[in-house]
């Protein structure tokens, strides 16, 4: 079934080669495309384009079809095309006539438009919950090993003392900041682009700001024209979201690579959450971080992909942007997969105690001797020079210990501060007031 077909029939490897993967991918928009067509039901019936009976039978065959979804069973038919035919399919098999109406005043672009915000939407709420578990992980790690100190590098030279506590709460704090980004994309996805049709919006008295209010969205996407003109930016505004959280998981899966490393040694896991070796008995090998790293890469990639797929479009829908579905969806999941398989290893982290008592760690601590001179009234200049002609020489001499009471230092994690930040920038999701326009428009 395809809702554009008159007379002609396509050739089939044409037909084949524009699907493509649509069929399989439009499985995940599913339960999104009911409900844009409960929300448009519902507003048809409110400027007299469908009966109260008419609204009443549609909405319970929906919401049928909606269970279905969740539950799993739910499948494209042979030779159906897309989520939208099926529905539009299932409904006029079951009421007749009246199935056909509820294509009034909305065409697939826009239909397709509001699953993909929907779906976004969802997903988005889905990664900020994943992300938050994970957080709030390192900042359990951050507290439980605060008093651990290890090696700070720069240029991966010996720098300065570091701590697990610094180095865990550092990770925390980043998301923090990915969240920020991805907050500011999910504003992007929360407006309503349904009733700009085909991108010229409809001759039907149509009230879009009804649909808004029932879909939970935010704002509407005002301009019809600007509403089609979306797909694509948006698809890449989140894909630089979820490339942000990607790059705080890359960097921390190349430490633990590192740390775990026997010429560090710093920290090790469990058996069998590493991998050994065919050939040699002693490897235990950091294969998730590795994995997290590779895919976490390729996520930070996908901008550029989506934005090089939509660079010289011109405003209205093109087929181009069918193919972005094969790019932004399975992100998710792989971004969602890579924070949980994080969180499962540094759970079972474990830490390599009084690591700088090793005297090849001696030089991390020369900044320290340098400010002990510096609060005995020597110039820091002259104690620099002092600090480093004993070092040249051999004569340095240092006690393994440090007093950084500073904001956000070893000694003042600050990791309340870190946690309020968090708290904040999930609040500002407001996922309640979507989860509650959904609830009320699946209600019985």
């Amino acid at each position: 079934m395809k809702l554009w077909q008159k007379d002609i029939i396509p050739l089939q490897s044409v037909e084949k080669f524009t699907v493509g993967h649509d069929r399989e991918l439009d499985i995940y928009l599913a339960p999104f495309d009911v409900l844009g067509s409960l929300a448009h039901t519902k507003m048809l019936e409110s400027v007299g384009l469908l009966t109260k009976e008419e609204l009443s039978v549609l909405e319970v065959e929906l919401k049928r079809i909606y269970n279905v979804i969740q539950q799993g069973g739910f499948t494209l038919d042979e030779g159906v095309e897309d989520i939208h035919s099926q529905v539009e399919l299932m409904l006029t098999q079951s009421l007749g006539d009246v199935g056909k109406k509820i294509h009034s005043a909305r065409s697939r672009n826009d239909q397709v438009l509001v699953d993909l915000k929907l779906f976004l939407r969802s997903e988005i709420e889905h990664l900020v919950s994943t992300t938050r578990e994970l957080f709030d992980l390192l900042i359990l790690q951050s507290e439980k090993y605060k008093n651990d100190l290890l090696p700070g590098y720069t240029h991966l030279q010996l720098a300065m003392p570091s701590s697990f506590g610094l180095w865990f709460g550092a990770y925390a704090e980043s998301l923090v900041d990915d969240l920020i980004t991805l907050q500011a994309a999910y504003g992007v996805v929360n407006k309503n682009p349904l009733g700009s049709a085909a991108g010229y919006g409809s001759s039907f008295p149509i009230n879009r700001k009804m649909t808004t209010e029932l879909l939970g969205f935010n704002d509407l996407n005002w301009n019809v024209v600007y509403a089609q003109m979306g797909r694509g930016k948006t698809e890449r505004i989140v894909a630089s979201a979820l490339a942000n959280i990607a790059a705080t998981l890359s960097k921390l899966s190349m430490d633990a690579c590192l740390y775990l490393n026997q010429n560090f040694a710093f920290i090790s896991f469990p058996d069998e959450l590493t991998t050994g070796s065919s050939i040699m008995p002693h490897k235990k090998n950091p294969d998730v971080f590795e994995l997290i790293r590779s895919h976490c890469n390729r996520i930070q990639a996908l901008p550029n992909e989506i934005m090089l797929m939509t660079t010289n479009l011109p405003s209205g829908y093109q087929r181009d942007l069918q193919l972005l579905k094969e790019h932004i969806v399975p992100a998710f999941e792989n971004l969602q997969s890579c924070l949980q398989m994080a969180g499962l290893m540094l759970t079972n982290i474990h830490v390599k105690k009084e690591l700088l008592k090793d005297e090849k760690y001696k030089y991390l601590f020369s900044v320290e001797e340098v400010n002990k001179l510096v609060l005995q009234g020597t110039p820091f200049r002259d104690a620099y020079k002092i600090v480093g002609r004993d070092i040249e020489t051999g004569n340095f001499q240092y006690i393994p210990e440090t007093s950084h009471t500073h904001e956000g230092s070893i000694g003042n994690l600050c990791n309340n501060e870190i946690l309020r930040m968090m708290d904040s920038v999930i609040k500002e999701f407001n996922f309640e007031k979507v989860n509650k326009a959904i609830q009320n428009l699946l209600e019985p």
